[in-house]
């Protein structure tokens, strides 16, 4: 057998040889074996795991499924009854019994033939278990928030760097047509020269009472040391893992902004061009927090909708959820999850393609399709760490300031707030050694 075709999948995929050495690789190989022409070899599939399976994970898997070069070959769940739901998901798409279940990601973690891992566990998980894949040699899709504090997100994105992973962010609006083409106005001057920028979030809130403690069940049902994980040890309740861990500060991030604001921030950061920077002001009001980028652009961070356990907010705009809007001196864009956009002045409706509608906001699809591709390529995703950086960053600044009731000043170079001790000791959380 040709010797370059001898080479494993896992070799192709993780992309470690010398720029020079890939090229003459691809070069000898015929082009079926690396996917092109439409035709995916059998052992040229990407082998996915997944960490943490629920509501939002069986969206995004259930897209990834639908992948002909893609296969779900493990789920790791600290749930039995999620674990088993999502082994039923994944066999029954492939009308076997083969997808492996584990209680311990890092079971998972430990498989030589698994490429990459979707991270959908709750807030808390996020960038620890996204690191521990990176050092175990996977590429990650993580969904948001990514890190739950700020020096999450640094730690995150410098990790997949000295890694040399591929990285998404789950911010998939970034890879949705009706969001691209808002920003799309905004890079080509249609708007005039950009002033203000509005993303919307929930209205923020700061909870973290107890719920009554309950009989831990036994680890096989709920292993309810590693549902905690980094978080800070408190009573088991059932109902923190059926959901009622949102909003409480152990659990979750930034005082719920960034349930939203991952995602608008992130939108409003593409907008304004500032991918490589944040905003350097952030000021608290009552219905909003006004940020202050370098250039004088201005980025409003407004209240809209009120959050209530898992289920949707019950105040939603016309356009749907996530709504954003882009403000220049000579005209505005505005569009949400439902597709529709907003612009003025009348003339601009004509760069308004219908097709734009077609797919909504949550749409995971063309995301994971970015996140696939340039696992093959080694090349940068949509919302790679960095992306993830800046705008997690400041998402994160905003809502200390929220928090804290004042105005904060942030260096965007060192991401270090300007004489303010208490906002930068709030930059991190104490970890909990869930290891024992």
């Amino acid at each position: 057998m040709d010797q370059s075709r001898s080479r494993s999948r896992r070799e192709f995929l993780l992309g470690t040889a010398a720029a020079t050495a890939a090229a003459s690789i691809v070069s000898v190989m015929p082009s079926r074996v690396l996917g092109r022409d439409g035709a995916i070899a059998p052992g040229d599939k990407i082998a996915l795991g997944v960490v943490g399976i629920g509501p939002r994970c069986t969206y995004d898997l259930t897209a990834m499924l639908q992948l002909p070069d893609v296969r779900c070959v493990a789920i790791a769940e600290v749930q039995a009854k999620r674990r088993d739901s999502g082994k039923s998901l994944v066999d029954q798409h492939y009308g076997n019994t083969d997808c492996a279940v584990y209680r311990d990601f890092r079971e998972l973690l430990d498989r030589k033939d698994i490429d990459a891992v979707l991270v959908a566990t709750g807030d808390r998980w996020h960038a620890a278990a996204s690191i521990l894949a990176a050092k175990a040699g996977k590429d990650v899709y993580s969904e948001k928030p990514c890190g739950i504090t700020i020096a999450d997100c640094q730690e995150l994105a410098d990790t997949m760097h000295r890694e040399r992973r591929v990285f998404q962010a789950g911010t998939q609006r970034r890879s949705v047509p009706n969001f691209q083409k808002a920003v799309e106005l905004a890079h080509t001057g249609k708007l005039g020269k950009l002033h203000t920028l509005h993303a919307s979030v929930y209205i923020p809130v700061l909870e973290n009472t107890w719920l009554p403690s309950q009989p831990i069940p036994p680890r096989e049902v709920v292993d309810w040391n590693l549902w905690l994980g980094p978080a800070p040890w408190r009573p088991f309740n059932q109902a923190y893992v059926d959901g009622r861990w949102r909003g409480q500060w152990d659990f979750d991030s930034g005082a719920r902004l960034l349930d939203w604001g991952a995602h608008t921030v992130d939108l409003c950061q593409w907008a304004n061009q500032a991918d490589d920077t944040l905003p350097i002001d952030y000021e608290p009001f009552e219905n909003n927090i006004v940020c202050r980028y370098a250039n004088g652009v201005r980025l409003i961070i407004d209240f809209l909708a009120q959050p209530f356990g898992d289920r949707s907010p019950h105040y939603i705009t016309r356009l749907g959820t996530c709504p954003v809007r882009f403000i220049g001196d000579r005209g505005s864009v505005e569009t949400g999850d439902e597709g529709e956009i907003v612009v003025q002045p009348e003339s601009l409706q004509s760069e308004i393609p219908d097709a734009t509608k077609r797919v909504r906001g949550l749409d995971v699809s063309a995301h994971a399709r970015d996140f696939f591709d340039c696992m093959r390529s080694r090349g940068k995703t949509a919302a790679n760490a960095d992306v993830m950086r800046r705008s997690h960053i400041a998402s994160h600044a905003a809502a200390l300031a929220w928090i804290l009731q004042r105005k904060l000043t942030i260096d965007p170079v060192k991401e270090e707030f300007v004489n303010d001790d208490e906002a930068n000791r709030l930059r991190s959380r104490p970890s909990r050694d869930w290891t024992v």
